[in-house]
Order: C-alpha cells, then sequence, then structure tokens
C-alpha cells in the first residue's frame, strides 16, 4: 500500500531523508584509495591473540571464523586489505552486480597473485521463469552459467559452487541442477558443491542431511533467530553428517534495529559498532558455523567484523547489549522469510521477496541487486500489484510493518523498475553501503 498524507514523504523527500540519514551515520566512503592513516595504524594483525580457524565439515578446509561477503562493493582496495589482515575466504555470486562483482574480485586476487592461499565461494543463480524448464534445459543453462562466473573471475577452478536462493526440497532436488554440479565436481571446476537458503531454511537443510550430495551450505542465521529451535536441530543434523557450515546475514540485514521503538536516549549506544560485534559473534559461538560472511564495505567495517576472528568472548558491553528488552523487541522488526504473511495478502503477493528487496535497496543500497530480483516476481505478484492496492491487509506474524516496507519501495520505485536517479545521488556523493 502507498499511503499519502501526514507522515508520508514525497517520493523526492523520500529520497532526500534516506540519502541524508546514511550520510549522517558516519561511514567511510569506499573510493579505492588507501584508508586514512588513523585507520591504517588499527588494521594490523594482533600479535598478541591468534586468529580463530575452523574446519568446514568434511571438506577438511580451515579458514578464519571471519571472512569476507564480497556481494555490496566494487572496491578492490577493500578485498586486498582484508588479505592482508588475515581473511582468507572470499564469497561472491554472477548475479552480484550483474558480474561486475566476480571481475573485480578476480582481478584484485590476481593483483595479489595469492590463488592458491584463499578459497573462493560464488553461486549460480537460475531464475524463476527458467525453473520450469526440463532437467535436461536446467543442466545446459547451470553449467553456461558456472563457466561465465569461471570466465570472471579469472579462474580455472572455484574451492565452492553454490545452487543459489534454494527454497524447497523440490528445487533442492532438482536433477538438472544435481547432474552440473556433479559435472563440474568431476571436471574439476568446483572442488565442493553447495547451497543458499533464505526460506524454509531447516527442511532444506534437513533433506541435504539426508541426501548426502552437497558438501556445504550458506544458510541466513543470526541474532533474530536465537529461539528458533527447529533451525538449530537442522544445523545439528547437517554438522553431523559432515556438511560444512558457512553464515549468512550475520548482521540480521544491516538494519535490524527498527530505531523509531526505542528509546531516544539509547538510539546512539545501539548506532555503535557494538552492535554489529556483539552479533557477530553470537553467530560464531554456535561452534557449528565454520565461518561467517558478512558484507563489509568500507574499512571500519573490516575492523569492526575481523576483530572478533581473535576473540568470541562478550565484553560487558555486548552482553549488555544482547539481553537489552529493546534489542529483542526490535529483532522482532527482521524479515525471517516464513512465507506465513502471504495468505494474509487477498492477491498472494510475495511478501517475503519484497521484503528482501527492501533490505537489498534501502539497508545494502544494492539497487542492481534490488531491480534484478524484482524483476523475478510474476506480474500480479509483486509491487506493481501492492501500488494499485487502497489498503494493506497482510499481517506478519512478528513485528514487520509490511506496509511501510511496501510504501517505502513504492516511493523509490514505478511499479517495476527503481529510479536510478537515486544511484547516481548515491554514487556523486561517495555514500557508502551498510552491513549484512
Amino acid at each position: 500500500m502507498l499511503a499519502k498524507g501526514k507522515g508520508h514523504f514525497t517520493r523526492r523527500e523520500f529520497l532526500s531523508k534516506s540519502l541524508s540519514s546514511i550520510t549522517a551515520a558516519g561511514l567511510l566512503s569506499i573510493s579505492g584509495k588507501k584508508p586514512p592513516s588513523h585507520i591504517q595504524r588499527e588494521l594490523v594483525q594482533r600479535p598478541e591473540k591468534n586468529i580463530i580457524y575452523r574446519t568446514l565439515g568434511k571438506t577438511n578446509i580451515h579458514l578464519p571464523i571471519v571472512s569476507m561477503g564480497v556481494m555490496n562493493t566494487l572496491d578492490s582496495a577493500v578485498v586486498k586489505k582484508s588479505y592482508e589482515i588475515g581473511v582468507r575466504h572470499f564469497d561472491t555470486a554472477g548475479e552480484y552486480m550483474r558480474g561486475r562483482n566476480e571481475e573485480m574480485l578476480g582481478n584484485a586476487l590476481k593483483e595479489l597473485n595469492v590463488r592458491d592461499k584463499v578459497i573462493i565461494s560464488t553461486k549460480v543463480f537460475i531464475s524463476l521463469f527458467q525453473r520450469g524448464m526440463s532437467p535436461e534445459e536446467m543442466k545446459k543453462i547451470y553449467l553456461k552459467k558456472a563457466e561465465e562466473s569461471l570466465k570472471r573471475l579469472e579462474m580455472d577452478y572455484v574451492d565452492i559452487l553454490y545452487s543459489h536462493n534454494v527454497y524447497d526440497i523440490k528445487w533442492l532436488n532438482n536433477p538438472g541442477i544435481i547432474e552440473a554440479l556433479h559435472l563440474l565436481k568431476e571436471q574439476k571446476k568446483a572442488r565442493f558443491i553447495g547451497f543458499t537458503t533464505h526460506q524454509n531454511m531447516a527442511e532444506c537443510i534437513n533433506e541435504a542431511a539426508r541426501t548426502g550430495f552437497y558438501d556445504v551450505i550458506c544458510t541466513a542465521f543470526n541474532y533474530s533467530m536465537h529461539d528458533d529451535e527447529v533451525l538449530t536441530d537442522s544445523l545439528k543434523n547437517a554438522a553431523s553428517k559432515g556438511i560444512g557450515l558457512i553464515g549468512m546475514k550475520t548482521q540480521c540485514g544491516g538494519r535490524f534495529l527498527d530505531l523509531e521503538n526505542v528509546p531516544i536516549e539509547k538510539q546512539r549506544y545501539y548506532r555503535r559498532n557494538i552492535l554489529h560485534t556483539a552479533v557477530l559473534k553470537w553467530v560464531l559461538k554456535h561452534d557449528l558455523i565454520t565461518t561467517a560472511i558478512p558484507g563489509y564495505t568500507n574499512y571500519k567495517q573490516l575492523e569492526e567484523d575481523f576483530s572478533v576472528a581473535y576473540d568470541l568472548d562478550y565484553i560487558l558491553e555486548e552482553k549488555k547489549f544482547l539481553q537489552d528488552k529493546n534489542v529483542m523487541l526490535a529483532l522482532k522488526a527482521y524479515c525471517k522469510q516464513c512465507s506465513r504473511c502471504v495468505p494474509t495478502c487477498p492477491y498472494g503477493v510475495d511478501i517475503p521477496t519484497l521484503m528482501r528487496i527492501h533490505m537489498y535497496a534501502l539497508c545494502y543500497s544494492n539497487l542492481s541487486l534490488a531491480q534484478d530480483t524484482l524483476n523475478e516476481i510474476p506480474n500480479g505478484k509483486g509491487l506493481e500489484r501492492c501500488i494499485s492496492c487502497s489498503q494493506c491487509e497482510a499481517s506478519c506474524a512478528n513485528r514487520v510493518d509490511i506496509a511501510n516496507r511496501i510504501d517505502e519501495l513504492g516511493k523509490i520505485t514505478a511499479g517495476k523498475k527503481f529510479d536510478w536517479e537515486f544511484i547516481q545521488i548515491r554514487k556523486q556523493r561517495g555514500v557508502p553501503l551498510n552491513h549484512n
């Protein structure tokens, strides 16, 4: 629903407010230049403590517990600095920035000449419109996209190749995808194979544990899921079968706190970097998770995240943060992609995907991924259906304000297309991207 009237902004006002609020956050720009001298002094290894390593299931790959999710940056300097301070696993995908993310990562690692010292993962995404094809057609598409990724990365192989965005058992076990992954592994173009999942995670993870086909699973896992025993049990099940587990969305989507519902006197406290170290430590204290791939985009965020790799003990402020009732309340505003909202919409709109698009656009500032994901939704099930609706009746089982997020999306789109002026303004002003 695109409500109008008191308390709502015009489209241009909304864009202006979004930009000013992000600028005010004080994050560093991603210029590709060397970080300021005071940041350079911070970005050094800590000889008094060792980086914590874990083994990725049956792959026998040993990794620092903090890796880099590359998806939101084209700054090769951040990749190079990450390697310099100890990051050894870099995660990308063919769909990220329409291939440019893979190209940047490949070039950066080539310049460093460290291919044999790092673990690279990428993902092949099959669109919703292609998923109805025959297994043989699916296999051909998957193989073609995998070859394109290798070409962009300028690599003969990747260490982990994922089937991207698996959300049900039928897709997990698609014969065409299974055959393609098996062939790529046999050809040594992928050392290990896996899948990523945001929805129906426990079901997909348990099925993978049953079949034993996949080596690695990259799953959304964060503090908002602290009471999800079904998901935790599925992770234990997969780990017991030797499947390597990698955590994503560890920062709860980048903007997991609904600060409007937090007392004013605590808002400044919650904006401090204690937020990111606390929630990241919570994930990694589950030693089932080998490593996390937070999507940092600048030197300050890199320092925050990688500091966790040396020590998982909470400091007092982190304990207070995680135990705070306001934090627990605000976490309910994080969309867990449970899909229970869909039946509450009289038109069956794909609300979970719209909520992810909202995260990509307004939390990550990654409008190319937001646009591509928006284009995936069939006509009549996407934002254009919401725009024509007079009142949103959809409701969330937690505290996600569905109507407001759809309203925000509508203000920067024309139904099926994002306002590219929004992107250009951000680029010109050097507005940095957020954690994920």
